[in-house]
């Protein structure tokens, strides 16, 4: 095992940020440069992570900044033009999720990684939720027989589209969360979606100034015969205690397993004006090292890249959940069933 894996971050966002600090903390792993095309943006991430070195080209940061490894951290429409230039200069790469969002550049992607031998995983951090995880080690178990049907519902409050992403416009819901929700029913069914019927609505967000849909709701049909329902918005009203709203059901033949993980009775936090709810389990810190299941899916990547093992989030994974996603997002404009086509 190599002693320590040297990282290069593309994106200065809040995301790369977060990528900046947990790679800071953790013992085995050097941030070595970081690149945006706001190179203010840039230097204030360096600055604040004690990242050596800042640049606005990232293709010069792979020739000249002796990284292994690569973090992807831009927009999701984004990501492919970067990867591919990375695996050609030999970097390992954790992108952020989807791995693409057109069926030209997932397999443009896979052509490159291929070529060049170069590791890949993609940040489906839902994996590394305990209640997800428990749900699924139960399942392995055989402690709900066999899999027979799931629901799953992840939406955001509007500010995610309207304050959070500059970029809102250019994505989508189901790229934004629709990957986590598709990701972690493939992971939980433990199968590929054949077939999709999708029905969505807009009006919302176009109304205040974000050319976007508001929300999907699709039903899925896996090669095994199971089948799931799947809710994802980005119009949930702010006051919502939680940006997100989870919920999840999972029902099998001896048994059935029931999550929300929007709210928690471990903490509220009351004044005359409002009521929250800290997140203690997503992103959040202890004693200023950066915690939660958002955070060990990145510690993780950096883990398997120095011991060998293979990542928790493999590259087919990441792969046929965009591929399903965009047969979603076919059904939602013909008003059809649609097949996946792998």
């Amino acid at each position: 095992m190599n002693t320590q894996l040297k990282i290069a971050i593309v994106g200065a966002g809040t995301w790369g940020e977060n990528h900046a600090a947990i790679y800071k903390a953790h013992p085995f792993c050097q941030v070595v440069a970081i690149c945006d095309r706001d190179e203010a943006k840039a230097q204030a991430v360096a600055q604040r992570a004690g990242i050596p070195r800042v640049y606005r080209d990232y293709e010069e940061m792979f020739r000249q900044s002796g990284c292994d490894a690569v973090a992807v951290v831009t927009p999701d429409f984004a990501h492919a033009d970067v990867a591919i230039s990375a695996a050609r200069q030999g970097k390992h790469l954790l992108i952020e999720k989807p791995l693409a969002t057109t069926r030209e550049d997932v397999f443009r992607m896979l052509d490159a990684f291929q070529k060049h031998h170069v590791r890949v995983m993609v940040d489906f951090h839902n994996r590394f939720s305990p209640p997800f995880n428990a749900a699924h080690a139960a399942i392995a178990r055989g402690e709900l027989g066999e899999v027979y049907s799931a629901y799953m519902r992840l939406n955001d409050t509007k500010w995610v589209a309207t304050d959070l992403l500059p970029w809102a416009a250019r994505s989508s819901i189901l790229w934004f969360l629709g990957s986590h929700s598709l990701d972690t029913l493939r992971w939980i069914m433990g199968d590929e979606v054949s077939r999709v019927y999708s029905v969505s609505r807009e009006g919302v967000l176009k109304g205040m100034g974000v050319d976007t849909v508001d929300e999907y709701l699709t039903t899925i049909e896996f090669a095994g015969g199971g089948i799931a329902q799947m809710e994802n918005g980005w119009i949930t009203p702010n006051a919502n205690p939680c940006v997100n709203d989870i919920k999840f059901n999972v029902l099998g033949t001896k048994g059935m397993i029931s999550l929300d993980a929007s709210h928690h009775n471990l903490i509220q936090q009351y004044t005359d004006e409002k009521v929250s709810v800290p997140d203690i389990l997503v992103q959040h810190t202890v004693f200023d090292q950066p915690k939660g299941f958002a955070f060990e899916s990145i510690r993780s990547f950096v883990d398997c890249m120095l011991s060998g093992e293979p990542f928790h989030v493999s590259l087919q994974d990441a792969a046929h959940t965009t591929l399903a996603l965009l047969a979603i997002m076919e059904s939602a404009k013909t008003r059809m069933p649609v097949e996946v086509r792998y």
